[in-house]
């Protein structure tokens, strides 16, 4: 099997599920119990939150980064270490002021964001803006919003899949309190300008929301322009079932759970250390190869691009992560396609709305009609995806396409 759905999900890193075996096997204690079992726990727990902020503060190479370089190594603590070996050398300053609160996902993350953040809105700025483009977790929250009465405005892209920075200005003459924009789009890959949504928003007294989950390790995330960050670790090269939401300093929030008074009293519920450590694990990887994997995601983009001359790339192809190509050719069925290659395993889109039958929303909002929508495919790559095998995907996926038009000539 040739695995080529990134945005879906990316194969666990090796070193990711050697570092949570132990806290599956042996530190399976509660981390919010008083004994050494369960202290040993809680600080693996803080160990990893430390390590996915310093992975957010991080600049990556080649761009104009933010925040600091990376922090001194420091191993996963074991459950059989003590507890004066679990310490971590803290970030050095100046990091972006805020608290990581871990999360089930980054569907959570967005959710609460937006409805914790929404329901302490003052009555004169439950004004919600945000993008066509951007994933369901974002589009459906705030239309479930805008059904208790908060107004909302989803702002259009261009064909290239970026939103106009003078429209997003002007909406904001009016009275808003809340702003949401992703910073790379699952779908098409197309980077917003997030740092200048994010100015904008706070220059007329809104907070401001990103989802960068396509985006963390990969594209420099502008916090210091950000109130809130959703980001998961499955999507990286880390565990399933966590992810998490940055919140900048002086930002408050509504409870999501309620219960045991866990993450500050803001999310109960009992954290599980082997995921903790699993995405702590996975940013620390996410700084230490941040050179190697956008090299070798630059080298698959630029074969990618040239063995599949008759295809039309769909967004910017400038503004983007070149991890991720949509591609469309006119008259064939991607469906039946994707169908066909049973050796490859790649996507029409997000995996989130597959099996519902209704062309992708953001191809739609790039003015595609359904029937060049459903022409479209996505192939997504990274770390672990070798030369050769794209190669041959990208023959296959092609040579099939070909045969479905001259068949239907």
């Amino acid at each position: 099997m040739i695995y080529l759905d990134y945005q879906a999900t990316t194969p666990l890193a090796p070193e990711v599920a050697a570092a949570m075996r132990p806290w599956l096997e042996t530190g399976f204690a509660n981390p919010h119990s008083s004994h050494r079992p369960g202290r040993e726990a809680a600080a693996a727990v803080e160990v990893a939150r430390e390590r996915v902020i310093a992975a957010l503060n991080t600049p990556l190479p080649g761009r104009e980064g933010r925040g600091v370089g990376p922090p001194k190594a420091a191993e996963t603590p074991t459950p059989e270490g003590s507890l004066a070996s679990l310490a971590y050398p803290p970030p050095t300053p100046p990091f972006q002021g805020g608290k990581l609160y871990f999360t089930a996902g980054a569907t959570e993350a967005i959710n609460w964001a937006l409805k914790g953040a929404a329901s302490r809105l003052a009555p004169d700025r439950r004004r919600i803006v945000t993008v066509a483009t951007e994933h369901a977790a974002v589009l459906d929250t705030v239309e479930y919003l805008a059904g208790l009465d908060f107004d909302v405005e989803i702002l259009p892209v261009a064909p290239d899949g970026l939103v106009d920075l003078a429209a997003v200005e002007a909406a904001l003459v009016k009275p808003t309190g809340l702003v949401a924009a992703m910073l790379v789009n699952n779908e098409i890959g197309v980077v917003q300008p997030v740092a200048k949504i994010g100015a904008l928003s706070r220059a007329a007294g809104a907070l401001f929301l990103c989802d960068a989950v396509q985006a963390f390790g990969r594209v420099p995330v502008p916090i210091e322009a950000c109130d809130f960050v959703a980001i998961s670790a499955h999507k990286v090269h880390g565990p399933k079932g966590i992810g998490a939401l940055w919140v900048r300093e002086g930002v408050e929030l509504e409870p999501l759970l309620h219960g045991g008074g866990q993450e500050g009293g803001l999310r109960s519920g009992t954290l599980s250390p082997a995921l903790c450590v699993g995405f702590g694990e996975t940013a620390g990887l996410l700084v230490q190869r941040a050179g190697k994997d956008r090299e070798h995601v630059a080298r698959l983009w630029g074969e990618a691009r040239a063995a599949m001359p008759g295809w039309t790339l769909n967004g910017s192809a400038e503004h983007r992560y070149r991890g991720n190509i949509n591609l469309r050719l006119d008259g064939v069925d991607s469906a039946r396609l994707i169908s066909e290659l049973r050796r490859i395993a790649f996507s029409a889109g997000s995996a989130c709305a597959s099996g519902s039958g209704r062309p992708s929303h953001v191809l739609a909002a790039l003015g595609l009609s359904d029937r060049e929508a459903r022409s479209s495919i996505r192939l997504g790559f990274g770390r672990y995806t070798a030369e050769d095998e794209l190669a041959e995907a990208l023959a296959l996926i092609d040579a099939a396409a070909k045969r479905q038009l001259d068949f239907a000539a």
